[in-house]
């Protein structure tokens, strides 16, 4: 799933974003920029709820920003580009909130995914985070208008009225009564879109599963990455249902990282709801595995509208549809409009 990039600026803000990330740990000690990164990772893996911001100072924002940020980056733009593929043809969000946004990776993903300005509000509980958000932000022309707001991420969040609400990364860092009321609040103040992302373990994915069950209550209908609104067909604690998003890695991010390859792959659950009707010619099935292709064929697994998980083998005598299974990604609406 790749996002349509905005033609806004010359460079793509995926570019534009590692160009600004590069100086971030020019001052800061090796030792305490790994220190902030090791609990940083703690509480990325949901060990530690809390009601309190992670992100303390400016040391821990520069070690999220230069850690965390491109990988989030990429997960919410493929969230979107699925968002994207089941929205009727031509829309976008007029005005966007990102709830919990940090450093404002779901908000760069956004500028990415669509073309223009619009009215855009970070909300953040911690100061540092927000600093370093909008200081970021002033290297794209789509964000430097947006609004930078501090504000507690629990039960007494309000969220001004907007077309879409992004909710990445952060119910992992709250607790359980927290969660609810955070999710509840985007759903009253989104008129059209609400995105939520988690990392892709089996707590990040229950999170979203719980996410999905309080949209549907409110009235909306999933888009993605789920072809229906019905109960998920997986068998709790069997399985869960992740994608994968490839994360080029600049040399700070392989410095702070510990790493040597020049790119990783992050794993996220999310679910897209949405208060329209989706496009009518939506694919009715989803890619929920990594696609195994053996010689002369393809071996999909694939979530459908008819609420269950099946597999599907492509093989060559099914002509274009072959190729396209071949073509075809994790992640990916299935078959592909263009093989049907």
């Amino acid at each position: 799933m790749n996002a349509p990039i905005s033609p806004a600026s010359p460079a793509s803000p995926a570019e534009t974003l590692r160009s600004a990330l590069a100086g971030l740990l020019d001052g800061l000690p090796p030792k305490q920029a790994t220190q902030a990164v090791d609990r940083l990772i703690a509480n990325y893996r949901g060990r530690t709820p809390t009601d309190a911001p992670i992100l303390r100072d400016r040391a821990d924002v520069a070690a999220y920003a230069a850690y965390r940020m491109p990988a989030t980056f990429e997960a919410v733009r493929s969230a979107l580009a699925a968002l994207v593929d089941a929205a009727p043809e031509g829309w976008s969000p007029r005005s966007h909130v990102d709830v919990g946004g940090g450093t404002g990776a779901a908000t760069w993903a956004v500028a990415a995914t669509w073309a223009g300005e619009r009215p855009v509000t970070v909300l953040d509980w911690a100061e540092p985070a927000l600093d370093l958000g909008r200081e970021l932000a002033g290297a794209v022309p789509q964000l430097k208008s947006a609004r930078w707001q501090r504000s507690r991420i629990g039960a007494s969040l309000a969220i001004e009225s907007t077309d879409l609400v992004t909710v990445s990364y952060v119910l992992g860092e709250l607790t359980e009564e927290d969660r609810g009321s955070v999710v509840d609040a985007a759903a009253r103040a989104a008129e059209r879109a609400v995105v939520v992302i988690e990392p892709g373990t089996p707590d990040g994915y229950a999170r979203v599963m719980a996410a999905r069950d309080r949209l549907i209550a409110a009235g909306f209908t999933i888009a993605a990455p789920c072809p229906h609104s019905a109960a998920c067909p997986i068998v709790p604690g069997t399985d869960w249902c992740h994608f994968s998003a490839r994360v080029s890695r600049s040399s700070l991010h392989r410095q702070v990282k510990g790493g040597s390859l020049a790119y990783e792959d992050e794993k996220f659950s999310y679910v897209a709801a949405v208060r329209f009707d989706t496009a009518p010619d939506t694919p009715p099935h989803r890619v929920v595995r990594r696609p195994q292709i053996r010689k002369g064929q393809v071996l999909l697994d694939l979530c459908g509208a008819e609420e269950e998980l099946s597999r599907q083998t492509v093989t060559k005598r099914h002509g274009p549809l072959y190729r396209a299974a071949r073509d075809a990604d994790w992640g990916d609406a299935w078959p592909p409009r263009s093989a049907e």
